[in-house]
């Protein structure tokens, strides 16, 4: 039989339920399991295509071109499990299926009620994930929310009927909580006993704790947790502050042995664990040497999770490297009036220079004209540049400003009435008029053209990357940019759509269409995000070079 296990949360939100549900995942994974990994999300949005990135964060996309949890991007970044559309459940898709299938008459009439129809197609998704694949050996299900939140109270009760229809071998629960610090330093075990008393009223009781600690637990609280939660001494666990990388956790996870009692508990014969990778990893990050300014110009500074994955593919690249790598959030909207680049980016940058300048993804008008003017100055400058998705089309467009002299040069999507909309909407886009999962969504093939640094990023001229977006490089424009000296680095298999744009007499100035941040992994960092820290550091070098 498949085993399961559900990951929950309780206390309050943002304890790190993906990270730690990710880093079991990698445990197993070193054990020489197949695991599959599942984020049920309690809102009623379908997906996270549709929801603002300061409210929710970045919207991570898979293969299939599911717009999903930025935690499916932590699955990808600890584990091997395939991603698609099927490893994200929502309140929403659950719903619109079990209506859809009562709108058909498939309930023969009788009433649809929470339970069993909304719990029932639930378990189906869970269930269905193992049944994909016969070789699957353990399914991560991590429960969105917090225990005692009305929204997650189907989830866990899907949750409580697996568990209790599979019995405790086959399907565990883990229960992530906080223990606060109070003045004086003292940890307090109380909200802890409340949230699993929560998970015992939901009929669950939890058969491992994860403790989100600032420091490790000793033993004396560690029993005391045990006595009032009516959990095995030997399965509560810490997740304590760390000071290096979350990436650290599964070697912390695995010094306390986590792995090796869920395996215990699931009946699983221990193998040993091949961990190798992890510590190699931590090794080149404990051996980094100097530190690359990046700044990212975007539209979304203030939440973090807003460009979780280019933060994440920037890290990996730093490792790659062997340098630190510093993020220099601006606003793009600053940029647009003042004294502009130089100031947030230059010489007059407060902490010096910058050694990169990253333009991520977006959407919307506001703050396009300060990415206009840093990709103008990280052009005139020398200065590694790379774009991603609205960053190459921000590429565009400076080239059409300054280069061209074509003043209006600018997207459809940001000008309806301009001359030169040297970015327009894809043709199949035209007549579109919802906009949740319609973009141009999922991976596709891209060719590279030869002597390009896309080719030599790659190793290869057939790469495939994932792509999000409804505007493209505007077909109208390709003779007199490239006449200009872009150069068109890049094109769909039928070079009917530029893919890569890349920019001529330059240190390193690349942009694509395509986001290559959600394929990065901290032991293999995306080869163009590598490329980039790599120009940025011989930046840091020789900071007069050109």
């Amino acid at each position: 039989m498949d085993k399961l296990i559900f990951v929950s949360g309780g206390v309050c939100s943002s304890l790190g339920k993906g990270v730690a549900a990710s880093s079991l995942g990698a445990l197993l994974e070193a054990r020489g399991l197949s695991v599959r990994m599942v984020k049920c999300d309690p809102y009623i949005n379908v997906d996270a295509g549709t929801m603002s990135p300061y409210q929710h964060g970045e919207v991570y996309v898979t293969d299939d071109g599911a717009e999903t949890d930025l935690d499916l991007g932590n699955y990808a970044r600890f584990t091997k499990s395939p991603l698609s559309q099927a490893n994200s459940v929502t309140t929403g898709q659950v719903y619109q299926a079990v209506i859809r299938k009562e709108r058909e008459g498939r309930f023969l009439g009788r009433c649809v009620q929470v339970i069993p129809h909304i719990t029932d197609e639930i378990k189906s998704r869970i269930q269905g994930i193992a049944k994909e694949d016969p070789d699957v050996d353990v399914v991560i299900v991590e429960i969105g929310g917090t225990v005692g939140d009305i929204e997650s109270i189907p989830f866990l009760e899907a949750a409580r009927q697996i568990i209790h229809e599979s019995g405790k071998s086959n399907a565990l629960s883990v229960h992530l909580t906080l223990i606060p610090e109070v003045a004086g330093g003292e940890l307090k075990t109380k909200p802890t006993q409340h949230s699993v008393k929560a998970m015992q009223e939901m009929g669950i009781q939890p058969d491992i704790l994860i403790c989100r600690a600032p420091v490790m637990l000793d033993e004396p609280t560690r029993k005391k947790i045990a006595l009032f939660t009516n959990v095995e001494f030997n399965s509560v666990f810490t997740s304590y502050n760390v000071d290096t990388t979350i990436y650290e956790i599964p070697l912390i996870f695995h010094d306390q042995k986590l792995d090796q009692v869920v395996l215990q508990k699931m009946g699983v014969e221990s193998r040993h664990a091949n961990l190798d990778s992890w510590r190699f990893m931590m090794e080149k990050f404990h051996s980094r040497q100097g530190k690359v300014r990046i700044a990212i110009v975007g539209k979304y500074m203030e939440l973090h999770d807003s460009y979780k994955s280019v933060y994440e593919a920037l890290f990996h690249a730093g490792m790659e490297n062997g340098v630190e790598v510093e993020l220099v959030k601006v606003d793009s909207s600053r940029l647009e009036e003042g004294p502009g680049p130089e100031k947030a980016l230059g010489a007059e940058a407060e902490g010096g220079p910058v050694h990169g300048v990253l333009v991520p993804g977006g959407f919307g008008q506001r703050g396009i004209n300060g990415m206009v003017r840093a990709a103008g100055w990280a052009r005139t400058t020398k200065t590694p540049y790379f774009g991603i998705c609205l960053g190459m089309q921000i590429m565009v467009i400076d080239w059409g400003r300054q280069v061209l002299g074509w003043e209006d040069a600018d997207s459809s999507e940001f000008a309806e009435d301009t001359k030169h909309p040297v970015i327009s909407l894809l043709e199949e886009q035209e007549n579109v008029k919802d906009y949740g999962g319609t973009m141009r969504l999922g991976a596709s093939k891209t060719v590279a053209e030869e002597g390009t640094r896309i080719l030599a990023a790659y190793g290869t001229d057939l790469i495939w990357e994932r792509h999000r977006h409804r505007y493209e490089f505007s077909n109208r424009y390709r003779e007199e940019m490239a006449g200009a000296g872009l150069k068109l680095a890049a094109f769909t298999p039928d070079g009917d759509l530029v893919e890569c744009v890349e920019w001529p007499d330059h240190p390193w100035g690349v942009g694509v269409q395509f986001h290559p941040e959600f394929k990065s992994k901290p032991t293999k960092a995306s080869p163009l995000f590598r490329d980039f820290i790599a120009a940025a550091k011989g930046r840091m070098l020789s900071p007069g070079a050109l």
